[in-house]
């Protein structure tokens, strides 16, 4: 019935897979659960190999890096059952009833997010900035959810039917990091797939620190620049593309990038400082955006 996929890269995922695994046995279904790490070579896999000692668990770790898309892909592929319920590797379960929630929502529904929620304290304030922008940006109710289904929907504790998936799958030639989901969901939307949204929430366990998230999100707005130029994703369907593309037709993209290239030392000073704002992050954000060249990425 179930085949629970989970991507791995440099992370201790043994209790989150111990958990699923309880519940599980506890619900009495057929299930599986495959964890792949994307060959990092890490320490931390002395105890993801003890994920190979719990029934029906396996751990694989890939020999070369084949990228986060690439991974949940070939997961999907080693997969037998018809539902497929992808968490990644640094996710903390947080409902005792979580699978069952989710055994509950397979009907009527090709697609099921069950959302994801940060700490209610930031864990430290080398944390702050990627904590704030989970916890008073990403972290939303189904309410909330439900209200842009498809722009909602994080590939982060989604459940999915296979035959559904498949239709889809990952674009792997994209390597860059971010906007995997966002490409995804876009792809989904296309194929009017039904997308629920649930109360059941996973914990972002592995929150980035200031200056590696900064570095992410750069990475990010490059990645979806090129899905842009390349038509794999309209405008419409994300915020920030949406804002580029009116200063673009408007020519303030000028005022912008002129503003940016005198302003960006100091924004991202104060962007990783331990009052960062999410006001300076997001213009820190779109004057990057704008000082990229779509012709070149």
């Amino acid at each position: 019935m179930l085949s629970i996929l989970i991507p791995i890269y440099n992370h201790n995922a043994f209790n989150l897979v111990k958990e699923l695994n309880e519940q599980c046995i506890n619900c009495g279904i057929e299930y599986e659960i495959i964890c792949q790490d994307d060959a990092s070579n890490s320490p931390l896999n002395v105890f993801n190999e003890e994920i190979n000692q719990l029934p029906y668990c396996s751990f694989i770790s890939l020999k070369q890096n084949v990228a986060h898309r690439q991974n949940r892909n070939l997961l999907a592929e080693k997969s037998q059952y018809n539902w497929l319920l992808f968490i990644d590797g640094d996710s903390r379960i947080i409902k005792t009833d979580f699978i069952q929630k989710y055994i509950e929502n397979t009907f009527d529904f090709q697609v099921v997010y069950g959302g994801r929620i940060h700490p209610e304290v930031c864990p430290s304030q080398q944390q702050k900035l990627r904590w704030k922008y989970g916890k008073y940006i990403e972290d939303k109710t189904a309410l909330d959810r439900l209200k842009k289904p498809y722009e909602c929907l994080l590939f982060n504790n989604t459940l999915i039917l296979k035959s559904e998936f498949n239709k889809v799958k990952f674009d792997k030639t994209i390597t860059l990091y971010g906007h995997d989901d966002t490409q995804f969901s876009f792809e989904l939307s296309k194929i009017k797939s039904k997308v629920n949204h649930i109360e059941n929430p996973i914990l972002h366990d592995d929150i980035d620190e200031n200056e590696k998230y900064l570095s992410k999100t750069e990475e990010s707005l490059k990645s979806i620049l090129i899905l842009y130029s390349l038509n794999k994703v309209n405008s419409n369907f994300v915020s920030i593309l949406k804002l580029y593309v009116f200063l673009k037709k408007t020519k303030l993209i000028y005022f912008v990038q002129f503003g940016f290239k005198f302003l960006k030392n100091k924004l991202r000073k104060k962007v990783l400082s331990e009052n960062s704002s999410l006001t300076l992050f997001n213009m820190y954000r779109i004057g990057y955006l704008c000082t990229l060249n779509e012709n070149k990425n």
